[in-house]
């Protein structure tokens, strides 16, 4: 006997996830705009910490190994970082990084 979750439904990449939930049209298109442009935000944030790190990177004149052991990451994650592989990386990951390097994080709500 197999025990295994059996998949019903794939929601599409262009597809809205909340109308598939059932939710109503207008209420699914309100959460997935919502949801969308908090993605993007923290994409947005993660990519600017990606590039303060790739350029003291190149500010240092750092090979890929040198940069591993000041971040503390393996070096294959250096080559992640260099090519903006946001998905492999938390914020807090990131900002921790900049903090070996010396660099101090603020952040600004408005």
């Amino acid at each position: 006997m197999n025990s295994e979750p059996v998949i019903t439904h794939v929601t599409p990449v262009d597809g809205n996830v909340f109308a598939d939930l059932g939710f109503e049209a207008t209420e699914a298109s309100k959460l997935l705009a919502e949801t969308d442009a908090i993605i993007s935000a923290k994409l947005s944030i993660k990519h600017f910490l990606m590039t303060e790190l790739a350029e003291w990177m190149q500010e240092k004149n750092l090979q890929q190994v040198d940069a591993a052991a000041i971040l503390g990451i393996p070096p294959p994650r250096v080559s992640d970082l260099i090519n903006r592989k946001s998905v492999k990386f938390t914020i807090d990951a990131l900002i921790d990084m900049l903090a070996r390097t010396g660099k101090q994080v603020q952040v600004l709500i408005r």
